[in-house]
């Protein structure tokens, strides 16, 4: 009896659910052991208070998030390495926002984005695996296929919340060191939009946040009725001459619709600095049926066909950096992009607002960066936005008025002790422009309102 314990006992030691230390000793360093025990262990801490103040009878909103995430990276192993990351949030004190506010009917905008839009009532049980991808890099070529965080003018991280959108795919990466061309090619399969905890199907992530009305003024329904299985993404970049670049990015969501940015950037010597210009160009059309055969259920009307133009021209040196930018959005249909993805690519965006789900649209902006020391940047934006009146749906999926936006940011890097904690101050006004009387319920959360965000992070 004693003699099956004991062998039972040893038997499950290998089969224990625990961590297992190994005891250093010599060994192989090109073994996939060594891989692994030289591999990089890095640590984010994340806390984001934020407050929404609407002018007159509008509800007022208070909320904070505090989060935690590890990451690690094996070393490399024959050229191929494993990423893995993950990230915790709990809510720290927040206002009601799972609730339509009892005056207005208007459902919280900017605070729910700090935990979890699905399941507003969630403010707890939020954690989410991030990272887990295989990579191999030989020279020019780098391969990632697997869960992974990546940065296009039409899947980005995002601002006003706190984990990135995540998708899960394969990406491919070609940059010679001594070629003027580069190019990513990605092929995606799932998103993990930000501020969610699961991961979806490309069709299955977009309608995740207000989907606004349709081209003929009904509601939208398009969440959980859409067909596309992957995301096909290209950018092919070509590097003219020092300070001068070209790029050209095409992403096609298959069955959906399908988006190209042609984009010029370029600098030359200016009076104690710089002077800096970029322009896009941006052409979107719907593919078949625009993810649905059933009008009500589409998320792009059939047929449908947009151009953009943005551009930016400005002076900057060490210290400063000034710009005048610009969008203008064509008329007869409007421009779509999934919010669960990201923002726009427009020189026009401030952060808090999007111009995305709009048409017939001419915005100006004006944006100034001081950075006063290497810990301390100030940023500040001023913006004017003319849209179509909100019961043109066509052009105006979200219904929202005329508006301007200031934005007053501070960036201050904390150094010696504090090391690796940085921490910003965000200060958005945005008032309405439009001369039409518009109900409350369409100014609420949009216009005449105040956002207020600090955000601290530590990165060790």
């Amino acid at each position: 009896m004693l003699w099956t314990y004991g062998s039972f006992a040893q038997h499950e030691a290998y089969l224990n659910p625990v961590w297992k230390t190994r005891e250093k000793a010599e060994f192989d360093t090109n073994s996939l052991w060594h891989a692994f025990k030289a591999g990089k262990v890095a640590g984010h801490i994340r806390q984001f208070s934020m407050a929404t103040i609407n002018q007159g009878n509008g509800p007022d909103y208070f909320a904070a998030a505090i989060g935690a995430g590890i990451r690690y990276q094996s070393a490399s192993f024959h050229r191929f390495q494993v990423t893995l990351s993950g990230f915790l949030i709990h809510n720290i004190h927040s206002s009601e926002l799972a609730e339509p506010d009892e005056t207005t009917g208007v459902l919280n905008r900017y605070e729910t984005g700090l935990f979890d839009v699905t399941d507003r009532s969630n403010k707890n049980d939020l954690d989410r695996l991030e990272e887990l991808h295989l990579s191999y890099q030989h020279k020019a070529w780098k391969l990632v296929f697997g869960k992974q965080i990546i940065n296009t003018p039409f899947i980005n991280p995002q601002d006003g919340c706190m984990r990135p959108t995540e998708v899960s795919g394969l990406w491919t990466t070609w940059q010679p060191a001594t070629s003027k061309w580069s190019t990513d090619v990605a092929w995606l399969f799932q998103v993990s939009p930000r501020s969610t905890v699961r991961w979806y199907g490309i069709d299955e992530s977009i309608g995740l946040y207000p989907q606004g009305g349709n081209p003929d003024g009904t509601k939208s329904d398009y969440g959980n009725a859409l067909h596309s299985s992957f995301i096909l993404y290209q950018q092919v970049r070509y590097q003219v001459a020092a300070g001068r670049q070209v790029q050209l990015t095409n992403q096609l969501v298959e069955g959906i619709f399908n988006t190209s940015m042609l984009q010029a950037n370029w600098q030359w010597p200016g009076v104690g600095g710089q002077w800096i210009g970029a322009l896009q160009l941006t052409h979107q059309t719907a593919l078949g049926h625009g993810g649905n055969t059933q009008p009500q259920h589409s998320y792009f009307e059939k047929g449908s066909d947009i151009q953009v133009v943005s551009g930016r021209f400005g002076w900057k040196n060490k210290k400063w950096q000034a710009s005048l930018n610009a969008t203008r959005i064509g008329k007869g249909s409007r421009f779509l992009m999934p919010r669960e993805w990201g923002k726009e690519p427009f020189f026009t965006f401030l952060p808090r607002e999007r111009n995305e789900g709009l048409g017939d649209l001419t915005a100006m902006m004006i944006k100034l960066t001081h950075q006063f020391s290497d810990d301390w940047t100030l940023d500040a934006g001023l913006g004017l936005y003319n849209l179509p009146s909100v019961t043109d749906y066509r052009h105006n999926k979200y219904g929202m008025p005329d508006y301007g936006q200031s934005n007053l940011a501070v960036h201050h890097r904390f150094s010696g002790p504090l090391q690796g904690l940085e921490a910003d101050l965000l200060w958005v006004y945005k008032w309405n422009r439009d001369n039409e009387i518009t109900a409350i319920k369409q100014m609420v959360n949009k216009v005449n309102m105040s956002n207020l965000n600090l955000v601290v992070n530590y990165h060790f």
